[in-house]
Formats: C-alpha cells, sequence, structure tokens
C-alpha cells in the first residue's frame, strides 16, 4: 500500500488552505504525452497541459537530453556583458517566429518578469523620447499579468490585488472585451480612459490577445486594430501579453497573429520551453529598442540573473525545434474546429454549462444552474462548486482540471497542443462525467 506524501512543509501556489490540509491534492510522480500518474500509480488526462505550459506533451526524452548536454558543456553564465551560443540560438529562433518587425527579446525567468520589464521597458522608452510624464499603465478588468508589484499593479482582478494594497500608482483598468460585439466600441473605453487621464501621462496598455481572466474572452473582429489605431494617435506603446496565448495556444506562433494584432511589445513564458525549463521574455520592436540603446543612458536598465540561463535556453530551442518538425501547431489548427464543435455539444447536452467561449485549444465554460432559464450560481454554491466539489469529481474521472471562481464557477480546458481527436474525445467524456455529478451536487 503506498502511504500519502506529507504536505506539510510545502506552501502552495494559489491552493486554499482548506483544500491542501485535507491531504486531497495529487502528487504527480511522472508524465507521458498529454497523461500524468500520480505517486500512487494512478493515471489521469491532463487537461491544462501543466498550466497551460506543456505545450509538446510530458516525458520528452529529447527535451531532457538537450538540457543534460548544456549543463555539462556550460550550466551558467549570464547575459550581462557576455552571452553563450545556446543563448543567442534561442533569441534567433523566438524572433523569426514573431510576428512584424519584433525583432530583439530580452530573456528573463517567468511570465511576471517578463510584464514588470515590459513596464519598465515602456517608462524608458518614453524618458529617452523626451516625454518622462508618460508613466501610466491602462490594463482590463479581470486581467491577470503576474504577481510581482508592477504585473500585479497591471492585473485586474480583484481578490488577487487586495490583500497587497496599495500597489504602484498610475495603473487603471477599464473593461474588458467581454459582452461586446463591436471591435471599434470594445477599444473605445481604453481610448476614453486616455483622454480621461491625459495623454502625456500614459505610456502603456497591456492586454491578452484572448483574455484568460474571466474565462477565454476572445476579442470582436477589429479590436486589436483599433488599439494599434488609438495608440499611435496619443503615442502610447501597446504590449501583448502572451504568457498563455504565446507558442501555440491559438493555433499559430503567436495569438497576435490570430487576432490581428500589431504590437510594440510580446511578453511570454510557458509554452516557449512547454515547462522543461522557467522562462520568461520581452520581443520589441526594433525602432523601440533603438530608442532606447540610443538613449543617454546607452542600455535598458534592468536585469535578471537567470535571464538566458543556457540550460533554459537549450530547452528552448529543443522544444520549438521539435514543435516546427512534428507540426505540433498545424495539429491545433487542424483539431480545433473540432474541439469547439465537441464542447458545444457537451453544453447542449448540459444545461448547467452557461457558456462556451475560446479558440484555439484555449477555452473555458461557465457554470450555473440553468442555461436555459438564466440561472447562474449563488456565491456560495459558486464557491462550493469550484473549492470542494469540481476538484473532487475531477480526480475521480481521471481529470487534472482547472476550475476557476473569477467572474463565477468556470472550467478552462488548455490541453497539451499534442493532444489528438482521441484525448480530445477522451476529455470531453471526463468532462460530461463530471458534469452529471456536479448537477447533482449543487
Amino acid at each position: 500500500m503506498t502511504s500519502s506524501p506529507d504536505l506539510t512543509h510545502l506552501l502552495p501556489h494559489f491552493t486554499s488552505a482548506k483544500y491542501w490540509r485535507s491531504g486531497a491534492a495529487p502528487v504527480f510522480a511522472r508524465g507521458e504525452g498529454c497523461y500524468l500518474w500520480d505517486h500512487a500509480g494512478n493515471r489521469y488526462l491532463d487537461t491544462l497541459a501543466g498550466l497551460f505550459v506543456v505545450q509538446i506533451g510530458h516525458g520528452r526524452t529529447d527535451i531532457a537530453k538537450a538540457m543534460s548536454e548544456q549543463a555539462e558543456q556550460l550550466a551558467f553564465f549570464p547575459s550581462w556583458s557576455a552571452t553563450t551560443p545556446v543563448t543567442l540560438e534561442a533569441a534567433s529562433l523566438i524572433t523569426d517566429l514573431a510576428p512584424g518587425d519584433l525583432d530583439a527579446v530580452f530573456f528573463v525567468s517567468s511570465g511576471s518578469e517578463a510584464n514588470e520589464s515590459a513596464i519598465k521597458f515602456a517608462r524608458q522608452y518614453h524618458q529617452a523620447d523626451g516625454q518622462p510624464t508618460k508613466t501610466g499603465v491602462i490594463s482590463r478588468i479581470d486581467s491577470y499579468h503576474g504577481t510581482s508589484m508592477g504585473a500585479l499593479s497591471a492585473t485586474g482582478l480583484k481578490p488577487v490585488r487586495e490583500p497587497f494594497l496599495p500597489l504602484l500608482p498610475g495603473f487603471t483598468h477599464v473593461p474588458n472585451t467581454h459582452g461586446f460585439s463591436d471591435g471599434v466600441e470594445a477599444a473605445r473605453v481604453v481610448e476614453e480612459e486616455i483622454l480621461r487621464r491625459g495623454a502625456d501621462q500614459v505610456g502603456m496598455v497591456i492586454a491578452e490577445p484572448v483574455q484568460n481572466g474571466g474565462g477565454a474572452l476572445v476579442p470582436p473582429s477589429g479590436y486589436w486594430r483599433e488599439l494599434r489605431r488609438i495608440c499611435d494617435r496619443y503615442g502610447v506603446l501597446l504590449v501583448a501579453d502572451e504568457v498563455i496565448c504565446g507558442f501555440g495556444r491559438l493555433g499559430a506562433w503567436f495569438g497576435s497573429e490570430v487576432v490581428d494584432a500589431a504590437p510594440d511589445m510580446i511578453t511570454f513564458a510557458k509554452g516557449a520551453t512547454s515547462g522543461y525549463g522557467p522562462i520568461g521574455g520581452v520581443l520589441v520592436r526594433r525602432p523601440v529598442v533603438e530608442k532606447v540603446l540610443d538613449s543617454e543612458a546607452g542600455t535598458f536598465l534592468h536585469g535578471a540573473t537567470w535571464g538566458g540561463h543556457p540550460v533554459v535556453m537549450a530547452s528552448a530551442v529543443a522544444n520549438i525545434t521539435a514543435m516546427r518538425e512534428e507540426r505540433v501547431i498545424e495539429n491545433v489548427a487542424r483539431n480545433a474546429p473540432l474541439f469547439e464543435a465537441r464542447l458545444h455539444d457537451l453544453a447542449e447536452a448540459h444545461d448547467q454549462v452557461l457558456d462556451v467561449r475560446g479558440t484555439g485549444y484555449l477555452y473555458a465554460l461557465a457554470l450555473g444552474h440553468s442555461r436555459k432559464e438564466g440561472r447562474d450560481y449563488s456565491e456560495e454554491e459558486t464557491k462550493r462548486a469550484v473549492y470542494e466539489a469540481l476538484p473532487e469529481l475531477a480526480l475521480e474521472a481521471g481529470l487534472h482540471l482547472r476550475v476557476d471562481d473569477r467572474g463565477g464557477a468556470k472550467i478552462m480546458l488548455s490541453p497539451p497542443l499534442v493532444a489528438t481527436t482521441t484525448e480530445l474525445d477522451e476529455m470531453i467524456a471526463g468532462v460530461s462525467q463530471v458534469l452529471v455529478q456536479l448537477a447533482a451536487t449543487i
């Protein structure tokens, strides 16, 4: 008989104390493809790619080998006044994939650090441009941009922000695209906020191509083109946070391509290494880069010890190379319409699915009592569903599943990008089982 691991000494991330103390949290010991095995040998389908991360799938020995070989050759050297061949190779690969003239990359180790870096880059850019008052940042309600103080200030989720108030000044949040059918109208709230604050006070707008917070919110057509027009008009830098959307999640290398965005910067993390190494980065347009490099400072005044870590860079090169050779992006583009159709069939079969939102391999199911009757869960029922019922039911169904209570109860579905129709059908069947049992519980 396998004994239960002792969870006492580990402080988990964004996990309720009640759930953690219950000892019910799984301890995953092995992964292969789209599947995970816990310490007792039970198998689960990973419906979240770890945490919107493992694009290429678990258990890739080719990536592990590339990392091991790099560690044996040169385990560490920073990107301070020098670099390494593998860091240059990773930079070249990623900038080649990037849309437009985003041809320079600054490496860090996480999505939070990437967004923090973008905020600082925008400030230094405007200082170099002779507009030092343009320090303000506009982001969207229910957005998530990270946990460091700058990234958290940009985050639009009140429950995540409020314990750490006061945050940095100059950050405001406008309505996201949910409920808008016209892209120009949806973007107009950003222009109104720039005018309210004064264009000389606003330096940056940051948004995800498809907003994860609030549940896979796909913008209406024309939204990002209008954001570009607005930012150009008022001299504001436009940043696409692609920590989740990047590296194939939406069916293209970058989500900006899917929503017709032309940002000045793209932040990324997660999928660049498929989680085999901790990575983050900022892609920057050449004119923006040159303005900062030609300033009095003569450099971007920011740095991180682990940015461009050689072993992590080796994982990025191996991951991107494998994704290209195995046509992983094409797999998403090919199967996404079927995935969407299956999810709508699921909603038709289960009245407690209020809405299906998303694109590519990034979807959310909004849950409540009845779609037909327009009845949502109460606040207490939402918490019971998200923090008690759904985690237990998902594990019983053999699923690693993410549930969320931000803006109502939701199931997030974001499988590894190597998932075929077989895994997608298995996922839908498992979620269907969960929904049947949930209806009897809530």
